[in-house]
């Protein structure tokens, strides 16, 4: 049986990663083998590896995989050998539901994700289901389609959710890998003024260099004033930040009319002033990453050049080190495997025809 060298929730379930030798398995109906070519690192992973979500040890993490196509089971009718493709969050839905039957997939209680419920993308090699292998348009570097994956359609997808129009302003909270890429998209794609809000003003400073209107630290001002007093109040806020605090601030940022969108998961509960939500029309809505489709649309806006993912290239042994960095807030841009980097030898998967 053919082997493959993978990334996976250890044991303890504590936050660490182990890489280890795994058996790939034979391919269902509807399914196809990817040799993977990058996968990003993503916050939630780090979040499955520590249990945050329930015990889900001996997983295959990953949710932002890029590969091409190898082999197809029984019924794919929608890849062919040699297909570039995607190895997404959602791994499938029922396809039958009342989400699913309205554009709104991604809230299908039936839901299987990769690198959470499913073997992901942390892999030499991953067997995703093929109607939810979303194909990567030709022009579009694949270490860098492979941010576009999780964290750019998620910004994408949240900015849609935003309403933001063009020349309205919007606020994106947090401006690391996720929130660079918002601020990309909400300048580049939907026209919209950017302010970026963070801790960290390495993060801060790239965020304006991307097309932030201006740049707020957190830390050290009041970000909702400021963007009260600057711009009358946002628009729009989408949060991507892990922190309770940034999710308040982003209610007191926007004007009367405003809407904030949810995407960072911190486990506390967020502060509302229910007289402040009532009498100024505000919105608070969660924007749950995207669509097959909006992963298409998104794929797409980076293949124009309009959105450029920061990417750097680590190699699969380098997994652990990148899940210790992460958990130190030591990264900046994404985190992105190169399965070829650093890899010695075949596993057998392409049969015998090398990589």
């Amino acid at each position: 049986m053919a082997k493959m060298k993978a990334a996976v929730v250890n044991p303890k379930v504590n936050g660490f990663v182990e890489v280890v030798e795994k058996d790939i398995r034979p391919l269902a109906y509807n399914e196809a083998l990817v040799e993977v070519e990058y996968c990003g690192v993503c916050h939630t992973d780090l979040h499955v590896a520590s249990g945050d979500y329930g015990v889900k040890e001996g997983v295959v993490l990953g949710h932002e995989g890029i590969g091409i196509v190898k082999q197809l089971g029984e019924g794919v009718t929608a890849l062919k050998v040699g297909d570039r493709v995607s190895i997404a969050w959602m791994y499938k839905a029922c396809g039958a539901c009342e989400y699913c039957n309205t554009g709104r997939e991604t809230l299908c209680r039936s839901v299987l994700n990769s690198g959470y419920t499913a073997d992901g993308g942390m892999a030499t090699h991953c067997i995703v289901n093929a109607d939810y292998a979303v194909k990567v348009p030709a022009g579009l570097d694949p270490a860098q389609a492979s941010s576009i994956t999780c964290a750019g359609v998620t910004c994408y997808k949240a900015i849609k959710v935003s309403g933001v129009r063009p020349g309205q302003w919007i606020a994106i909270y947090g401006a690391g890998g996720l929130g660079n890429l918002g601020v990309q998209y909400a300048k580049k794609v939907f026209g919209a003024h950017v302010v970026a809000i963070d801790i960290n003003d390495d993060k801060l400073a790239f965020a304006q260099e991307t097309g932030a209107d201006f740049v707020i630290n957190a830390a050290k001002e009041d970000a909702a004033k400021i963007m009260q007093e600057k711009c009358g109040g946002v628009h729009a806020a989408v949060v991507t930040a892990v922190s309770k605090a940034a999710f308040n601030s982003a209610v007191d940022a926007v004007r009367a009319g405003g809407r904030v969108v949810a995407v960072g998961l911190p486990p506390e509960s967020m502060d509302l002033s229910i007289p402040r939500i009532v009498l100024d029309g505000i919105e608070v809505v969660g924007s749950l990453v995207g669509t097959r489709k909006d992963l298409e649309e998104a794929f797409q806006f980076g293949a124009e050049g309009l959105v450029v993912p920061k990417v750097q290239l680590r190699t699969l042994d380098e997994a652990p080190a990148i899940f210790d960095e992460m958990r130190a807030g030591k990264i900046t841009g994404r985190m992105v495997i190169d399965m070829h980097k650093g890899a010695s030898g075949c596993c057998g998967a392409c049969g015998g025809a090398g990589h």
